[in-house]
């Protein structure tokens, strides 16, 4: 495991253990697979495998009811094959449709620890080995993107099928822009039931 998901999952779990119930609204744990084909299948043979995923949900402050109320997060996916792992914040909302279920997008700013660039020369046999096996993904921190289909088991745990989407955007970096796609299941436990 390296430094960077140490720390943060080091950081989650402190801050969770001191916030209060107030604060605190959500923990969501899952399995996520890699790099699946979406729209661009070119990058979707590449780091294969699963992330194992945590993201604690906190009570959404009164001036963001402006924009509907999301709640603040803070996330963190290991890569279970040494493939690109990642942590981040963002703001995700949940919009009922039915008694149980509810549609939950979300938008955030992750770090990772994948590969930026080949560092091999293009066209070398080595920069082609390379690039075969690893999403280049041009920057060090990403926008990332979720859409989920959240099922309330009881009041306290739930169920979620979920897919997210890494990239810079040609925003937050320029150059390489391969990004990840990813889509899992997850269970969820609330504290502000």
């Amino acid at each position: 495991m390296n430094r960077a998901a140490i720390l943060l999952f080091s950081a989650t779990t402190v801050f969770a253990g001191s916030a209060q119930a107030d604060i605190l609204s959500e923990a969501r744990l899952g399995v996520m697979q890699e790099n699946i084909c979406v729209t661009d299948c070119n990058n979707a043979n590449k780091e294969p495998g699963q992330n194992i995923s945590a993201e604690l949900l906190f009570t959404s402050p009164e001036f963001l009811d402006l924009i509907w109320s999301p709640k603040p997060y803070v996330m963190g996916s290991l890569s279970t094959n040494s493939n690109t792992s990642f942590g981040g914040v963002g703001l995700h909302w949940s919009f009922p449709f039915s008694d149980k279920w509810s549609f939950e997008p979300s938008v955030g700013y992750v770090l990772h620890d994948g590969e930026l660039n080949s560092p091999f020369p293009q066209g070398s046999p080595e920069g082609d080995a390379f690039t075969e096996d690893h999403v280049l993904l041009g920057s060090r921190d990403l926008f990332r993107t979720t859409f989920g289909l959240h099922y309330d088991i009881n009041e306290a745990w739930g169920a979620e099928l979920l897919y997210e989407h890494l990239s810079h955007g040609q925003i937050l970096g320029n150059g390489r822009n391969q990004g990840l796609d990813n889509i899992g299941v997850r269970i969820s436990y609330k504290f502000d039931r």
